[in-house]
């Protein structure tokens, strides 16, 4: 697949670069640039990430980094078992539990709920750091409500770091979780108050709270753009009404002429 020329491959992080030191150097440069090309579209395009990482693993499947992007990017674009089978690997190779989290999501995204619950329950989750711990409860909670059990997700929701005033990086989604579990059990006075602390806390608009909490209140969205094509066709209907009548008056004038012409060669003979 072509890289741009302005992807270098020294954009990666440095514990990266480190594993690649195992690899010659012009494979290691090879494996960077496509990683980096995962990085930079896993958000905005996860086919095309999908496609640098399947390289990224043809050439150097060894490297726990790849296998670990490979894992995000089969992630991103719904391949669960694929995925699994990727961080599990790079598990393997590391020891790093930093996986746990996603990993008990693509059992969920697999359709195996009870498992993921059993993930989080499991002495892994206490080796996680504090964004970790908070990951899973948000998996843990996301399990209960696949089950059908909505009370018990939403206690599973009900943690310190929900109740923190302070933000973290994992504020506006907790808060979010929250509220929309909160909606599903139909307590909807209480999901508009956490949709609004999440918007608090959402200050790289990762959820769409806000969107939640305007239908809440009833408000609608109107596309500016559909407006402005209703005042267009609004303008020029009156132009074409009137030129159907220009029309019609030539169409009119004609006749007369023909009419009179006719009476004038009446006169005539």
């Amino acid at each position: 697949m072509p890289i741009p020329e302005d992807v270098t491959g020294d954009e990666i992080d440095k514990d990266v670069r480190q594993e690649l030191q195992s690899l010659p150097k012009t494979l290691a440069e090879d494996v960077a640039r496509n990683l980096v090309m995962v990085a930079r579209l896993l958000d905005e395009d996860p086919e095309g990430a999908y496609g640098y990482s399947r390289v990224a693993l043809r050439l150097a499947s060894r490297v726990a980094a790849v296998r670990e992007a490979a894992g995000f990017a089969a992630y991103a674009n719904q391949k669960y078992g694929e995925a699994l089978a990727e961080f599990r690997a790079a598990k393997r190779m590391t020891g790093n539990i930093d996986l746990w989290p996603v990993m008990a999501d693509c059992e969920r995204g697999l359709g195996r709920p009870e498992k993921a619950l059993d993930m989080a329950g499991a002495p892994e989750v206490h080796k996680l750091d504090k964004a970790g711990q908070v990951e899973m409860r948000l998996v843990a909670a996301g399990a209960r409500r696949d089950m059908g059990q909505l009370d018990a997700a939403i206690v599973t929701l009900q943690s310190p770091e929900l109740a923190a005033n302070s933000v973290q990086p994992w504020t506006a989604r907790l808060r979010y979780a929250y509220a929309d579990a909160l909606l599903a059990a139909g307590r909807q006075s209480e999901a508009r108050e956490w949709f609004a602390k999440a918007i608090e806390a959402d200050r790289d608009g990762s959820t769409d709270a806000s969107d939640r909490l305007a239908e809440l209140d009833g408000v609608e969205f109107v596309d500016a753009m559909a407006e402005d094509e209703d005042e267009d066709d609004k303008v020029q209907a009156p132009a074409s009404s009137e030129a159907s009548e220009h029309e019609a008056e030539d169409q009119d004038e004609d006749e007369d002429e023909g009419d009179d012409q006719g009476d004038d060669q009446g006169d005539k003979d």
